[in-house]
């Protein structure tokens, strides 16, 4: 496990694989912008890569926290649960969507 609680930058480009758009990462990207998804990459913070798994990590709610909306994922492979800031660049309409009270 990690000592580090701070994110750790990975510029990388990508293709998402639940909607198949180009996505070009600026170093902080995480996820799909357009339909939310990421990839089980990282274990204990963002950017880590620390997690074998590489399974589809589904947005499953979006929460108003610290002035910034935070999307929760939940792994389709192996249930695991991360976290992470939504970016100025994702999709609004599908944020809200996951809006949870």
């Amino acid at each position: 496990m990690l000592n580090r609680k701070n994110f750790l930058r990975k510029k990388e480009d990508f293709i998402c694989k639940n909607c198949e758009v180009k996505v070009v990462g600026n170093g902080y990207t995480d996820h799909c912008p357009n339909c939310l998804w990421g990839k089980h990459v990282d274990e204990e913070i963002p950017g880590d890569r620390a997690s074998d798994c590489k399974g589809l990590m589904e947005p499953i709610r979006v929460i108003w926290e610290k002035s910034k909306y935070k999307i929760e994922y939940k792994c389709q492979k192996c249930g695991h649960k991360f976290k992470v800031w939504a970016d100025k660049e994702d999709n609004g309409e599908r944020l809200l969507e996951l809006v949870t009270n």
